[in-house]
């Protein structure tokens, strides 16, 4: 039996995410983004769909490397204004009750003790719902505004991951045993003090000696995203993850990335099959082909370039405004992300893409595919993009919100389940359990489970 297909929402605290110039359209709702009932219309929409999450991308900075100015990015709105995701969650938790709630947050620059607070909060406010993407920052201009003259290098940046995961799990995994709370009022004792240990953390980069501040929560640990396409975040999503996203042009590139993924899973000692892959596409359907056509040509006449080439300069560190648009580009090596321009050259390795054409196609749904059609042939290729790549789902961005997330609900899901490839009701349980149907639980195996703190022996009476 072919395995079902699984959506994400991939969504921005900001007027335009993925498809930057497209907040022009007139049906777009992009604007309303400060008002709560746009985010609630939105996750109900979403768990009407049967999503497994709503995912909230994020940047610390701006994006400023095209034009060496940050006057691109303010004028075409690209992913500024931006406010805080993680405010989100309360206002989603509270008109949904399965919607996963994924946010991400760059640990590079929040010390891991405040930040292991906040995620328990949201744990327990959301019903153990939250899922935590794992970044690690690659605008120099977050850096800058944190005190620092640039931000650390690629690998180093993961270097510093490691530990700080490590602290985070001894802070939700390991400080609070699970009978620490007992709430005996007859006896006035809320918190039995013995079963409450301080991590003892003493590392290269933090120093955490006391107790996390938070009764376990429903997941304890959120459940873990993780994005890195290089190689060594690979391997950090190979010890860390239980699911990742890949974004690719092709089927070809999306399959390398998969095949890379289950590799490092292996030979990290995890199960290939444990960790989810989700794909990035954007799709756009109507009724009929002709009107998902139509909307499609519609769409590409507010495509930006400028806005384009200024997500595209930030995303890879190469200020393409020094290009004209008809200059070629190479894959090159730069300290922000390593995979925008690697999937452009690695999708078809004849074909050499010029800088008008990487805008274009950027320009409408970031760096995935693009699926046009009506139900039944959406459905068709995104049947064909599963079977063909090993992903388990897709991390669905629009074009126009919220209208492409409501022609996914109303269209392609519907046809998706009369194929038996689409969830028709939530699995009951937190975020982990939906998705691995395995407990509200890290794994035993995980390292999560595994680190170890210093608990002091108790002094005889």
């Amino acid at each position: 039996m072919s395995k079902q297909i699984r959506f994400n929402a991939f969504q921005m605290n900001a007027p335009s995410h993925q498809s930057p110039g497209l907040w022009t359209h007139p049906r777009d709702e992009g604007s309303r983004y400060t008002q709560p009932g746009y985010w609630t219309e939105l996750a109900q929409l979403l768990e009407a769909g049967r999503f497994d999450a709503i995912f909230l991308a994020d940047v610390l900075g701006v994006y400023e490397v095209y034009g060496s100015s940050a006057d691109a990015a303010l004028r075409y709105g690209v992913q500024v204004p931006l406010n805080d995701p993680l405010a989100l969650v309360p206002l989603i938790a509270a008109a949904t009750e399965h919607l996963g709630i994924g946010v991400t947050a760059a640990l590079t620059y929040e010390h891991p003790y405040t930040f292991a607070r906040r995620i328990s909060t949201l744990d327990h406010l959301s019903g153990g719902r939250i899922g935590w993407n794992i970044v690690t920052g690659y605008l120099d201009s977050a850096a800058r505004n944190l005190g620092l003259e640039q931000q650390l290098g690629h690998d180093a940046r993961y270097d510093l991951a490691d530990e700080y995961l490590d602290v985070v799990y001894k802070l939700w995994e390991k400080s609070w045993d699970d009978d620490a709370v007992v709430r005996d009022k007859a006896r006035g004792i809320f918190t039995d003090p013995a079963k409450v240990h301080p991590i003892n953390h003493h590392g290269r980069h933090y120093t955490v000696p006391g107790i996390h501040l938070c009764e376990p929560s429903p997941q304890r640990t959120p459940m873990l995203y993780q994005a890195g396409a290089s190689p060594r975040g690979t391997a950090f999503a190979a010890r860390h993850a239980e699911a990742t996203f890949v974004s690719g042009p092709s089927i070809a590139v999306v399959k390398k990335y998969v095949n890379d993924t289950r590799s490092t899973l292996e030979a990290a000692g995890r199960d290939p099959a444990s960790v989810l892959i989700y794909a990035q596409a954007l799709i756009i359907t109507g009724a009929t082909d002709d009107e998902a056509r139509s909307k499609y040509e519609d769409y590409l006449n507010h495509i930006d370039v400028d806005a384009a080439l200024a997500l595209l300069s930030g995303w890879t560190g190469v200020d393409f405004s020094k290009l004209p648009l008809d200059a070629t580009i190479d894959y090159i090596e730069t300290q922000a992300g390593r995979s925008a321009l690697a999937s452009l050259s690695e999708a078809d390795p004849s074909h050499r893409w010029t800088v008008h054409e990487a805008a274009q196609f950027i320009g409408l749904g970031g760096r995935g595919p693009v699926l046009v059609g009506d139900a039944g042939q959406v459905a068709d290729q995104l049947e064909a993009w599963m079977d063909a790549t090993g992903i388990d789902g897709f991390n669905l961005a629009f074009a126009v919100s919220h209208d492409s997330m409501r022609d996914v609900v109303e269209l392609v899901v519907p046809e998706l389940q009369r194929r038996g490839r689409y969830p028709t009701e939530y699995t009951a349980g937190t975020l982990r359990h939906k998705l691995h149907g395995k407990g509200p639980r890290l794994a035993a195996s995980h390292p999560g489970r595994q680190v170890t703190i210093d608990v002091p022996l108790q002094s005889a009476a």
